[in-house]
């Protein structure tokens, strides 16, 4: 599924919310952390259409379906997006197998790569492309810290914060 965004003659930033395995639960702590931003961005393993209900106070929502989702054909498994002129490609990384940024960058064209499934949040640039892990912001699994990020796209770059959630 392919769209856009937001329009890229628009000259203002365009600041995206990433989420990821949220497994059935959202903290209010991540009301906060994506204050403002004109978009969400689900990478999977989201726990339920209330879930995409509770995100949507927040700004529109756009997710795709994880392992763990149920196979009903009302996520996709991989959405193609525009946004100020980048190309961001989403998926929940589990189709190949353990993801990595190199995985990623071998398998998908896009300038901007968003995945979930490891739950470890993670930023990597390789050359003008950028890789984006925003964690998980459900429940704390693996001895690791619930996150989600902000993917800031401006003057045809994209920037990304990772925001620690409590």
């Amino acid at each position: 599924m392919a769209m856009s965004v937001a329009d890229p003659h628009d000259q203002k930033a365009i600041i995206i919310g990433l989420v990821s395995d949220t497994h059935g639960r959202v903290r209010a702590s991540l009301f906060e952390a994506l204050a403002g931003v004109s978009q969400i961005l689900h990478a999977g393993d989201v726990g339920g259409r209330s879930i995409l209900d509770t995100l949507r106070t927040i700004a529109p929502v756009q997710a795709v379906c994880g392992n763990v989702d149920p196979i009903d054909g009302r996520l996709p498994d991989e959405l193609v997006l525009a946004a100020g002129g980048l190309s961001i490609h989403m998926s929940h990384g589990h189709e190949l197998g353990s993801p990595t940024p190199a995985k990623l960058l071998s398998s998908y064209s896009a300038d901007i790569l968003i995945y979930g499934h490891t739950h470890r949040a993670l930023v990597e640039r390789e050359g003008n492309r950028l890789v984006v892990n925003p964690g998980a912001a459900g429940p704390r699994r693996f001895d690791l810290h619930p996150s989600v990020a902000r993917l800031t796209i401006a003057g045809g770059r994209a920037e990304v914060e990772l925001v620690w959630l409590s």
